[in-house]
C-alpha cells in the first residue's frame, strides 16, 4: 500500500462570484478513515484514484472504487469512509458560485444519483484537479487560474454526460441571463434588458430564475452588484461614488441606500469595519457578517 498522505489547500477569500474554488487536494486515506456524518456549505467532487470506500447520502450507501466520482451537495448530510482493507485514494475540489448549480445540471450528477461510476475522461479529470491545486494561492491571479481550471474540469463531466441537451429550458434561460449580468452589471441595465437578451418575456425570465435559483432576476442582479461593491470597498481606494458608477448605479445616494438594505450598514462604515478587522487580524480581511435579508447568488 502506498504511503499515507494528504495534501490540501483551502482558499481564504472567494473573490469571484460566478464560480470560485473553495478547497482542493488529494489524499491516500488510512484504513477506515471517515468523514461525517455532517454537511458541507459548498459543492464537493471526489474522483477516486485507487482503492475502495463507501459514500452514504439520502439513506443510500454507494460502494465505490477506482474510476468512480461522487458529488456532495451543499447542506446535505453525508458520510464517506475508506475501506478497511483497501482504503481509497482520491482527488477532490470544492467550489461555490452562481454558475455551479447550472453547470452541474448539465452533467450526469443529480441529487437522486450523486455518483458517476467509471467516470468517462476520469484521468483527464484527475489531472485538472491537480492543476487546480498547482495554481493555488490567494491572489486574484490565482483565483482566476484556479477557476479557469475548474471550468475545464467541470466541462469534462459535461462532455461525457448522457443527458439530452435541450434548448429552451429554465436552466438555459438562467444561464444566458447570468452571462448578460456578468458582462453588463457595470452598466445601468434593467430586468427588461436581461429578458431581451435571453429572448423571453420578463415574466418568463422571472419564473425561470425562481425555479432554478429561488430568487428573482432583480434580486440576483442587485446581489451580484453588492458583492462586487464589497470587493471594491475591501480592495480598492475608490470613492463611494466611483464604486457606485463602477457597478451600474448612476446615483451614489441610491447605491448607498441599496447597500444598506443588503448589508444593514453604509458603504463607508463597511469599509471602516473591514479596515479595523484587517488591522486586528494582522492584515487578513474579515468582512462584516452578511445580511440575511436578501438572497445571494
Amino acid at each position: 500500500m502506498p504511503d499515507i498522505y494528504k495534501n490540501s489547500y483551502k482558499v481564504s477569500e472567494k473573490e469571484l462570484v460566478s464560480l470560485s474554488v473553495y478547497n482542493v487536494g488529494f489524499q491516500k486515506c488510512t484504513p477506515g478513515y471517515q468523514w461525517g456524518p455532517g454537511i458541507r456549505d459548498h459543492y464537493l467532487i471526489h474522483y477516486i484514484i485507487s482503492g475502495e470506500g463507501n459514500y452514504l447520502v439520502g439513506g443510500k450507501s454507494y460502494a465505490l472504487n477506482a474510476g468512480d466520482a461522487f458529488l456532495v451537495y451543499p447542506n446535505t448530510e453525508i458520510t464517506y469512509l475508506a475501506d478497511r482493507k483497501n482504503p481509497w485514494e482520491y482527488a477532490w475540489v470544492g467550489f461555490t458560485g452562481s454558475d455551479a448549480s447550472i453547470i452541474l445540471q448539465a452533467t450526469d450528477f443529480s441529487q437522486e444519483n450523486p455518483v458517476i461510476p467509471k467516470t468517462p475522461l476520469g484521468e483527464s479529470i484527475r489531472r485538472q484537479i491537480l492543476h487546480i491545486y498547482d495554481a493555488r494561492g490567494n491572489g486574484l491571479e490565482h483565483a482566476v487560474e484556479m477557476t479557469g481550471r475548474l471550468y475545464t474540469m467541470l466541462s469534462l463531466f459535461m462532455q461525457s454526460s448522457s443527458r439530452k441537451k435541450t434548448a429552451g429550458t429554465a436552466s438555459s434561460y438562467v444561464q444566458k441571463g447570468i452571462e448578460f449580468i456578468t458582462a453588463n452589471y457595470s452598466y445601468p441595465v434593467t430586468v427588461e434588458d436581461i429578458a431581451d437578451y435571453v429572448g423571453i418575456s420578463r415574466s418568463h425570465l422571472f419564473r425561470s430564475f425562481q425555479n432554478v435559483l429561488h430568487v428573482s432576476p432583480k434580486e440576483y442582479l442587485t446581489s451580484f452588484r453588492m458583492k462586487q461593491a464589497c470587493y471594491l470597498l475591501e480592495h480598492s481606494d475608490l470613492s463611494i461614488t466611483a464604486i457606485a458608477n463602477s457597478i451600474g448605479f448612476d446615483n451614489g445616494l441610491y447605491f448607498s441606500k441599496i447597500f444598506h438594505q443588503f448589508k444593514h450598514i453604509s458603504p463607508r462604515e463597511y469599509r471602516k469595519q473591514v479596515t479595523l478587522f484587517s488591522k486586528r487580524d494582522g492584515g487578513e480581511s474579515v468582512p462584516p457578517e452578511e445580511s440575511p435579508s436578501m438572497p445571494t447568488p
